[in-house]
């Protein structure tokens, strides 16, 4: 566990805890001391020596990367790739596999994130194949059960959002895996959410492919994604488009690497790797498990505090564990205008719309939800100081 004088110790090497309330880790967290000097060192030794001369210098450290992402969910250091966004790893992740044909099809969760659906929804009506939606429990969940009824010969992958955008539903990732795995159907994993606030073990959850950005829960800079493909999966997939350093050229032709640096580039923005490669190092050493234990409990808090006032309606969905994230309105307020107006406040909140979520959001009737999300820096004070605010506003 994480004792309190650790944490106040963590708060106190966080800079931007001082300049307001941050409810949206979910959305990006705030960077720890020790990333952005380590983003501020490199930045310097570029400005010395050169930034090619410089990335150089620092290559064993973007290994130390690789194996320290691997250790924190369970892979080998060269199934892991490093990216710019988790969009760009998914999106080159799939478009690597086999072409839809005709009649394939791409079984999703309800709750599948917008951008991976949109790319599966363009592909399929290219193809003529189908994108369908596996059933929910009644709390909302993914039914591994139902997903074994749809499996057949024309599912072409399995795709699932793991801890969704707009609420605190986990689903059972490890069920769908055990699914997928006696039909030899490629399971891909959007854990965007989860990285950095449950523990992930690609053994278990049985993936082939798995995404995060690195700025939400991992409290990474923006511009930096871990992508991890299945070292078994990996001759499967054909890239796009590759580059010098993703398939370099010798006796007159083009060699993949053997490695998931096939989805990676020449070109990276090295200082904030190096800051991505502080901040997963600070949540092996505190411990997932104890991170999100505090986050979970906060968001707990929260909603029992948000249910007293009247005017609130409450969004998540999920029984017994549910993540850091709170979804919920205020009658009379349009979602995003209240996030802005308690901005005006220095309180940060997320919202989202339909486009995030589109076929959960659909199927409960929500145009949008506000989003309070919640990390170990926070304290039960932030949830009375959010509460408050709201109250004010009804």
């Amino acid at each position: 566990m994480i004792s309190p004088e650790q944490l106040a110790q963590l708060r106190a090497q966080t800079p931007g805890l001082d300049k307001g309330l941050h409810l949206n880790h979910a959305g990006a967290s705030l960077l720890p001391q020790a990333a952005l000097q380590a983003i501020h060192a490199h930045l310097d030794l570029e400005a010395q020596v050169g930034p090619m001369e410089a990335a150089l210098l620092v290559a064993d450290k973007l290994q130390a990367l690789r194996e320290d992402a691997a250790r924190l969910i369970n892979a080998s250091s060269d199934e892991i790739a490093l990216m710019t966004s988790g969009s760009s790893g998914f999106g080159s992740a799939f478009a690597a596999m086999p072409r839809l044909q005709k009649g394939d099809r791409i079984l999703v969760g309800r709750q599948e994130w917008g951008g991976n659906l949109a790319n599966y929804q363009r592909a399929a009506q290219a193809a003529g194949a189908t994108v369908e939606t596996i059933p929910s429990h009644a709390d909302g969940s993914v039914n591994a059960s139902a997903l074994a009824q749809m499996m057949d010969k024309r599912v072409h992958l399995v795709s699932l959002t793991w801890l969704p955008a707009n609420g605190g539903l986990i689903n059972d990732a490890v069920a769908v895996g055990k699914v997928t795995a006696a039909a030899g159907v490629p399971y891909l994993i959007d854990a965007g959410q989860a990285l950095g606030q449950v523990p992930v073990d690609v053994q278990a959850l049985q993936c082939d492919v798995l995404k995060s950005a690195g700025r939400k829960h991992l409290r990474g800079p923006r511009g930096t994604a871990l992508l991890y493909v299945r070292k078994s999966f990996l001759d499967k997939l054909e890239p796009a488009w590759v580059d010098v350093s993703s398939a370099p050229i010798a006796s007159d032709e083009a060699q993949l690497r053997h490695d998931a640096r096939r989805f990676e580039t020449s070109e990276a923005a090295v200082a904030l790797q190096l800051g991505l490669a502080a901040s997963v190092k600070l949540a092996l050493t505190l411990g997932v498990e104890n991170l999100g234990s505090i986050s979970a409990a906060l968001a707990k808090a929260c909603r029992t505090r948000l249910a007293s006032i009247p005017a609130i309606s409450l969004h998540d969905l999920g029984e017994g564990a549910q993540s850091g994230i709170v979804a919920f309105n205020l009658r009379g307020h349009d979602a995003m205008a209240l996030k802005n107006r308690l901005a005006q406040q220095r309180i940060y909140i997320g919202a989202n719309g339909v486009p995030y979520t589109p076929l959960d959001m659909q199927a409960r009737g929500l145009h949008s939800i506000a989003r309070a999300s919640f990390s170990y820096l926070n304290t039960l004070d932030d949830v009375e100081q959010l509460a408050r605010a709201l109250e004010g506003m009804d």
